[in-house]
């Protein structure tokens, strides 16, 4: 019986224990016999056309119509041409035979006849080995040796045969220049030149390609809006167009079709989160419009990603400074395209904080607010205000107060103050401060199996069993999350901000996020542990005394100590006459120009000191402050004299015996001392509110009724009394209801007659007369 020769597959085993340098030389070697015989192919193509072109310039001419074309020209050469030519009758006939056969070769019609060569040389058979070595062309030593690629040797008769390959080296560019010159052949032969436009038909062909692309993308976009579970095809073929590969249109279509696609997914994204399905759930048999839910489900949770995804390139495109390949969208476009990005993603922040891919988000966002693009820092920073204030939950909340915790601490505090001033907008009034965070809230308990046995019949533990089956199912579908839950994310997230701010007052004292944690400090410091109130108000009379901090930051020290005593610190026995004295110092600090927009904080810090501790401050330190107040009412803008009248009007009708400061006669010991820094030792009872009467002859006319009203002693009811409007808001209100932002008066102060701007101009000379007075003593009492 035969054997058939078949050649036996190797196993995987086997290919797996082959060298991997003997199947790279193998690949080598192959990818070398394709290249060289793409070359010899190219090489034997070139000389076939060239062999052509050869034959057709040197077609030859019979000889009869060679004489045809000579005859006519002149009888002579005729004549001379028939002596000359010999008759065939004269030729011997060995030689006629001779040229007969030379005529039927090619060789002798095609030869070049100038030469005196012989049409075939015979080869010298006894020719000498020198000769022939001599002839090889010699190689110049400037020539580089060619590398040798060794294989595996041959096993003869005679021995071992060594073998040897030469290493390629491709001529690129000769090969590059011969299929260009083909190329420019067969363009020369068979195409001809593009027209050329001009700029005027260039731009009316690209608005003709821009309004294209606008049709398109607007019918894509309405057929999914209209079916969407239909027409996945279609989105992902608009998300294809965010490759747009036309230079003409490219960077206008990706921008378009990156808004449209944000639009798209706001309003076809569920009102729920899609979760993977699993195994066993996808083995299941289900009904066709589950299965169909399904898949429109995962499919739009995948372009999704994918989109987010294209969002997240464009933007480290434009952060690394790179470009594509193609090179179809130019480096400045990429800021553009990435601002767009920036917007999307901003969009879908607020809009989706329930839908998959949230947390993403939110990791690309956050690092953004701290660009140093002032336009793409202030959009991210807008997002997240928003996010916070729609935020009724906490969840989205949470997970951006994580990443900006993490951010601010892994930048080592170097970071934007508007960074941590988001956190000023964060939806938390309310937290559990007596229980850990693990146990806020608590589960539903339920009846354990012994206990069940014990205390309860057969029928009653079945019906309890059914009861709590639903009771779960309830918890689960239910919608609205529970207080108790709601309290324990807002206490996780408060933690993590409170930590952030403690280590920046630990560990960066002199940063510039300092007076963004003090800030938010005071709006916060009610809700912190009793346990924190010692160190933390340690810590704030510490940057008060260091003399380090801005009047501002001061002010925001002095308001978040407050606030933490306001609080739970009211069981706390701790007298803070050090922080009365230092807003007391600060108080002239401000004025009429910039710093008018910080007697609001001032307000706030009056009214957690005095109306809300009444009863701890003593009757000199109130009548201090209400006569450096009232000093203060005539070097600010309106609103801010409003707002201090308003404060000083609660001083009257709180605290006893203040009417001391509106009677001239009435005397005490000693002198009202306004320079001194102590509010308990200034004499303020020696002295009178003679401000009053100046300012009820204020150009504003809100400011000459509060003035009127404090003169006739505050009175709650009579003819000195004040409008419901003034009597029923707080300082602060009124601050921000009389604001001189837009420029403009509220009310509108009604025109100056004649003989008031006489007497208003004579008054400013005598204002700027004293001011030279003033100055002038100052500087003779320095050169004494």
């Amino acid at each position: 019986m035969e054997r058939k020769n078949t050649k036996r597959v190797p196993s995987f085993r086997k290919l797996l224990r082959t060298s991997q340098i003997k199947l790279d030389n193998k690949l080598k070697n192959k990818q070398y016999k394709q290249k060289s015989a793409a070359k010899k192919y190219r090489k034997e193509q070139k000389k076939l056309r060239e062999a052509v072109r050869d034959a057709i310039s040197r077609k030859p001419f019979p000889l009869e119509e060679c004489k045809k074309k000579q005859v006519g020209k002149s009888g002579k050469w005729e004549e001379k041409e028939e002596e000359v030519a010999l008759p065939l009758d004269m030729m011997d006939e060995d030689d006629l035979q001779l040229m007969e056969d030379l005529a039927q070769k090619a060789s002798f019609l095609t030869r070049d006849l100038s030469s005196n060569e012989p049409v075939h040389i015979k080869k010298r058979k006894h020719e000498s080995v020198i000769e022939k070595y001599e002839k090889v062309p010699r190689r110049l030593q400037t020539e580089p040796e060619k590398e040798l690629i060794h294989l595996l040797p041959i096993k003869d008769k005679s021995g071992i045969i060594p073998q040897a390959v030469e290493k390629p080296v491709l001529n690129v560019a000769h090969d590059e220049e011969e299929d260009a010159e083909e190329m420019e052949e067969a363009e020369d032969t068979n195409e001809e030149p593009l027209p050329i436009l001009t700029p005027e038909e260039m731009a009316a062909q690209r608005r003709q390609k821009l309004q294209e692309r606008k049709m398109h993308i607007a019918a894509l976009a309405s057929a999914i809006l209209s079916e969407p579970d239909n027409n996945m095809k279609k989105l992902k073929e608009l998300r294809a167009m965010l490759m747009e590969q036309d230079p003409n249109v490219a960077v206008i279509v990706r921008k378009l079709v990156m808004v449209s696609l944000m639009e798209i997914f706001k309003d076809i994204v569920p009102s729920y989160k899609i979760r993977p399905l699993t195994e066993a759930e996808k083995a299941t048999k289900v009904k066709k419009e589950t299965q169909k839910l399904r898949e429109f489900e995962e499919g739009l949770v995948s372009q999704y990603k994918f989109y987010l995804e294209n969002l997240e390139q464009t933007i480290k495109d434009w952060k690394q400074r790179k470009l594509k390949k193609s090179n179809v969208i130019s480096l400045k476009a990429y800021k553009g395209l990435a601002e767009v990005a920036v917007k999307c993603l901003c969009e879908l922040l607020v809009a989706l904080p329930h839908f998959n891919f949230h947390n993403n988000i939110i990791v690309l966002i956050v690092p953004l607010m701290n660009d140093p693009s002032k336009m793409i820092s202030e959009l991210c920073v807008e997002a997240v205000k928003k996010l916070f204030k729609q935020d009724k939950l906490g969840y989205a909340s949470l997970g951006v107060v994580k990443v900006i915790s993490g951010l601010v601490r892994g930048r080592n505090y170097d970071v934007r103050p508007e960074v941590l001033k988001v956190f000023l907008h964060l939806r938390i009034k309310e937290v559990e401060l007596q229980k850990d965070s693990e146990d806020i809230a608590p589960k539903k308990k339920f009846m354990t199996y012994k206990e069940k046995r014990k205390n309860l019949s057969r029928m009653q533990r079945k019906w309890r069993k059914a009861e709590e089956k639903l009771e779960r199912e309830l918890l689960e579908a239910e919608a609205s999350e529970s207080k108790e839950k709601k309290l324990k994310l807002h206490t996780e997230t408060l933690n993590i901000v409170f930590v952030t701010y403690f280590r920046i007052l630990k560990k960066a004292q002199k940063s510039p996020l300092l007076p963004a944690v003090l800030e938010g400090l005071a709006k916060f410091a009610h809700l912190i542990n009793v346990e924190f109130f010692d160190d933390l108000l340690i810590v704030l009379h510490s940057l008060i005394a260091s003399g380090d901090l801005s009047y501002r930051e001061s002010l925001h020290c002095i308001l978040s100590a407050f606030h933490i005593l306001s609080g739970q610190g009211d069981v706390l026995n701790i007298d803070p006459m050090k922080f009365y004295t230092h807003l007391y110092k600060t108080l002239f600090s401000l004025h009429a120009g910039g710093t008018n927009e910080d007697i609001g904080i001032v307000l706030q810090c009056l009214d957690v000191m005095f109306a809300k501790r009444r009863k701890q401050v003593s009757q000199q330190r109130a009548l201090a402050f209400l006569k450096r107040l009232s000093i203060l009412a005539l070097h600010v803008l309106p609103n801010s004299s409003i707002g201090i009248l308003a404060t000083n009007r609660i001083f009257m009708q709180t605290f006893p015996r203040m009417d001391l400061l509106l009677d001239n006669e009435s005397q005490g010991s000693g002198v009202y001392l306004p320079e001194l820094e102590e509010p308990e030792h200034c004499n303020a009872q020696n002295t009178a509110l003679w401000e009053l009467h100046l300012l009820q002859r204020h150009y504003h006319p809100t400011v000459q009724k509060f003035a009127s009203h404090l003169i006739a002693g505050a009175p709650t009811e009579g003819s000195g009394a004040l409008p419901l409007d003034l009597s029923q808001r707080s300082a602060a209100e009124l601050f921000e209801t009389y604001c001189m932002k837009e420029m403009t008066f509220n009310p509108p102060v009604a025109s100056v007659t004649p003989r008031r701007k006489v007497m208003s101009h004579a008054l400013a000379h005598l204002v700027w007369l004293s001011v030279f007075c003033t100055f002038c003593v100052k500087y003779f009492f320095k050169l004494a």
